[in-house]
């Protein structure tokens, strides 16, 4: 099954959430096929709940803790999620580079794993790590490191989304889009390492994203792409229509 993820990242109150949900709704259709999952900050995953149509969509979160409760001001656990949110974000590059380490991430895979949530583990290399031909090995490194709590079991449930970094965009208009044929690699190494480490098992429900700045020009070379399963979706998602399109799209491949 397809899986579209929209990461609305640190963007809209209760009232703007639920109003951009409404018209999302009234733009998708229900496709067996194909998956929508959104992951609006946690102030707004409540009362995007109550009216949600979950025919059409589910919830996410952007992160998690990896400990189910206890003295973490801030914080919310996997625990408080269930039946909440069905997917969470974890590794985000945006979240890496705040200083979360893969002892960290490998921890908050297990929790999500443990809640019965579905973990999007983001992993891919900075422009200098690619520039200096490093991006296969830290594809490698992270991947080996994040799920060092997981059984062949657990990882055949997982989400991993591929997101070069270099490509993604932060709000400052610089948008570099990756090509294809530049990126494919990411995803013969992906599988071959997970299936090196758990065999048949680990890769026979594995699901690959695509989480570099997809937009409703690009998603389709994307989606097209051997392996790729989907699409991790920051900017475009927090604009209706475009989400809208990209969700189309995905929905009339074959």
């Amino acid at each position: 099954m397809r899986l579209i993820v929209g990461n609305w990242k640190m963007n809209l109150n209760p009232g703007e959430a639920s109003l951009l949900v409404k018209r999302l709704e009234d733009k998708i259709k229900p496709d067996p096929k194909t998956e929508i999952v959104i992951c609006p900050p946690f102030i707004d995953l409540y009362p995007i709940a109550k009216d949600l149509d979950r025919g059409k969509l589910k919830l996410g979160s952007q992160n998690i803790h990896y400990l189910d409760e206890g003295p973490f001001t801030g914080e919310i656990s996997p625990a408080m999620l269930k039946g909440l949110a069905d997917y969470a974000i974890i590794g985000h590059s945006e979240r890496r580079a705040m200083g979360e380490d893969d002892k960290l991430i490998a921890k908050k895979m297990a929790a999500a794993i443990r809640n019965d949530i579905t973990p999007v583990l983001c992993v891919g290399e900075t422009l200098a790590e690619r520039q200096h031909g490093l991006a296969k090995k830290v594809i490698v490194d992270q991947l080996t490191a994040d799920l060092t709590q997981l059984t062949a079991t657990d990882v055949a449930k997982i989400v991993v989304a591929y997101e070069p970094v270099w490509s993604i965009n932060h709000g400052d208009g610089n948008i570099v889009h990756a090509k294809p044929e530049d990126i494919t690699f990411a995803y013969t190494t992906i599988r071959t390492l997970l299936e090196e480490l758990y065999g048949e098992e680990g890769v026979s429900g594995l699901r690959l994203l695509y989480g570099g700045s997809a937009d409703p020009g690009h998603c389709r070379a994307y989606l097209e792409m051997p392996y790729v399963d989907g699409l991790l979706v920051g900017g475009a998602s927090l604009n209706y229509e475009d989400f809208a399109k990209i969700v189309k799209v995905a929905q009339g491949l074959k």
